[in-house]
């Protein structure tokens, strides 16, 4: 009986090795696999799978004849035969330091005098280190819908975050020779500097810039895979290459491990281990090297080339080998080369109202402009009239508010605050006796606003928001740290103002010198008579007001209370400015 049940058994075994062998048997997983079962083993199985190529994602077919794929797989340098090959002329628009609102507004200035000059070819010179999202996204959307030019990215020296992402948007990059791009996670930026968007945040934060990113892509046939990279650190990145076509393509870990780590490993059939019986060789292999356009071939690769809890950043060679950058451009004369332009290329900057509004808003400036304000405030009230200092804090106001509006630091609630906190307690001290409510009211909106111009917008909340995340709380901070010591300055300064401005020639006549008791004395008009201890006559009854003659000099007078008739000498007891006081002289 036990005989007889091994050998069905084993012949039971043998008919399913068979099956397996002929392809008659579905393969499954092994128990030891971290794959659904339902994953083909190979990449020309049926999709869906982990994400590859942008054009796998975005067709559906496979990356053979993708753009982005087939100018990864030469793997040579791109040369300037896919450059424009109309002649016209260009220019170079900078985009540099922090990306503000300012920077919005002035890209879409200096695009419109390009354009109206006759541009063909628009070149943003980039070299940043990021900035704010929601101006990154203006920019670039702004960028795809220039039509009637062409918009070249010309990293020079580093695109990193918000660089990055305008970068893309263009209709094609070029770098320097020591350039780099990339690194786009999302921030949350404060005083103290960037932090960690919160994880019940990300999704959120994070949605706007995958979606820009993910249109570049399918727009100028970059790997969609590898501009998520730029924006999630999730995203562990393999660069494979085919051993018989050659071409090459990107792909996250699940991928790479079934097409190169798994093949040959063999199947698990009802829970039975059946080694392969067919090429244990993987069609797939990792990429070693590639050609650099400075450092020339066989420069190494390191795998994976995006590694978890890291954000995908690209020199100028390896952006030429992923897809990104068409070419390494030294200089201007190589631009002119390359889009075959006329003439010199013109630079157009900044202007100096959006530098001058750009550092307006740096910490150091604004604790400055509310020293400003505090001692306008107070020269103005110590002096008559509407003056120069009343003036002089009405612009550090103006300042004070607007430069953080500008560059979208500050929204309009914040300011509305502010201005209705200065119109109550302007009502409190002009208007309403006292100092109650509208003072306390005044005072109240007018440190939340001021409070709040300190603090970075978050995701989700409102306008005005009370902290509870660290980089509020640390804007928080900031914010208190910087009004306080301005505040402690001004104290400082009115003191010193008070005591020595009066004597410093010209300033003097801001501030007037202390007047002396001489100076506020009032004038007697009773030239020096009817002073205590003076003697005089009643010349009219006292009840108890009356008159009584000093001298040749007639004085109003009155009593301590008790009537005194006509003709008495009477002695002056007590004086306060007009006011006499007096009392019967005893007599015997």
């Amino acid at each position: 009986m036990h005989s007889e049940h091994f050998r069905l058994s084993a012949i039971f075994r043998l008919t399913i090795w068979a099956c397996a062998a002929a392809g008659l048997i579905i393969p499954v997983a092994t128990a030891s696999e971290d794959q659904p079962s339902d994953t083909a083993p190979t990449f020309e199985a049926t999709e869906p799978q982990s994400k590859t190529s942008d054009t796998t994602v975005a067709t559906g077919t496979e990356t053979t004849d993708a753009v982005a794929t087939d100018a990864v797989a030469t793997d040579t340098e791109t040369t300037g035969d896919d450059a424009t090959t109309a002649a016209g002329r260009g220019v170079i628009i900078t985009i540099s330091d922090e990306i503000t609102d300012v920077t919005t507004d002035s890209i879409k200035r200096r695009v419109k005098s390009a354009i109206d000059d006759g541009a063909g070819v628009i070149i943003f010179e980039i070299d940043t280190p990021g900035g704010y999202v929601t101006s990154a996204l203006d920019i670039c959307n702004y960028i795809k819908n220039l039509s009637e030019v062409k918009t070249v990215a010309w990293v020079h020296d580093v695109a990193y975050s918000a660089g990055s992402m305008i970068s893309v948007a263009c209709d094609e990059i070029v770098m320097s020779s020591a350039s780099h791009i990339g690194d786009c996670g999302v921030i949350l930026g404060g005083p103290t500097g960037a932090q960690e968007v919160p994880e019940g945040l990300r999704a959120k934060a994070e949605s706007p810039v995958l979606a820009q990113f993910r249109d570049s892509a399918t727009r100028n046939g970059y790997d969609r895979l590898l501009c998520e990279a730029m924006v999630i650190k999730e995203r562990e990145v393999y660069w494979i290459e085919n051993t018989t076509t050659g071409k090459r393509r990107f792909v996250e870990v699940d991928e790479k491990r079934k097409l190169i780590d798994d093949v040959g490993k063999g199947r698990r059939v009802l829970g039975m281990d059946i080694p392969s019986l067919g090429d244990s060789t993987p069609e797939w292999k990792l990429v070693t090297t590639y050609d650099d356009p400075l450092a020339g071939p066989g420069t190494p690769v390191d795998q994976p080339i995006v590694d978890t809890h890291e954000l995908l950043t690209m020199s100028q060679g390896e952006a030429q080998a992923f897809g990104f950058s068409k070419e390494v451009v030294r200089n201007e004369q190589e631009l002119r080369t390359r889009y075959n332009l006329v003439g010199d290329l013109e630079r157009i900057e900044f202007s100096n109202l959006e530098i001058f509004t750009r550092w307006m808003t740096s910490m150091g400036v604004r604790g400055f402009l509310m020293v400003i304000i505090l001692l306008g405030a107070y020269v103005e009230f110590n002096t008559p009239g509407v003056g120069v200092p009343g003036m002089v804090a009405l612009i550090a106001l103006s300042i004070f508010l607007g430069a953080p509006f500008l560059t979208g630091l500050a929204n309009i609630w914040e300011i509305t605050l502010i201005l209705l906190g200065i119109a109550l307690i302007a009502m409190e001290v002009f208007v309403i006796p006292g100092f109650g409510v509208a003072g306390i009211s005044g005072l109240l909106l007018l440190v939340i606003g001021l409070l709040a111009t300190f603090m970075p917008d978050m995701p989700g909340e409102s306008p005005i928001y009370w902290p509870t995340l660290a980089p509020s709380i640390d804007g928080l901070k900031g914010g208190i740290q910087t009004m306080g010591l301005s505040m402690g300055l001004s104290v400082v300064c009115m003191y010193l103002f008070s005591k020595y401005l009066p004597y410093i020639p010209y300033l003097n006549t801001i501030v007037p010198e202390n007047p002396t008791p001489a100076d506020v004395k009032i004038d007697d008009p009773y030239h020096g008579l009817a002073r205590v201890g003076d003697m005089g006559r009643s010349t009219t009854m006292l009840r108890p007001s009356g008159k009584v003659r000093f001298g040749a000099i007639l004085v109003d007078v009155v009593t301590e209370g008790r009537m005194v008739d006509q003709g008495i000498e009477v002695e002056v007891v007590e004086r306060r400015g007009n006011r006499v006081v007096v009392r019967p002289v005893k007599t015997g």
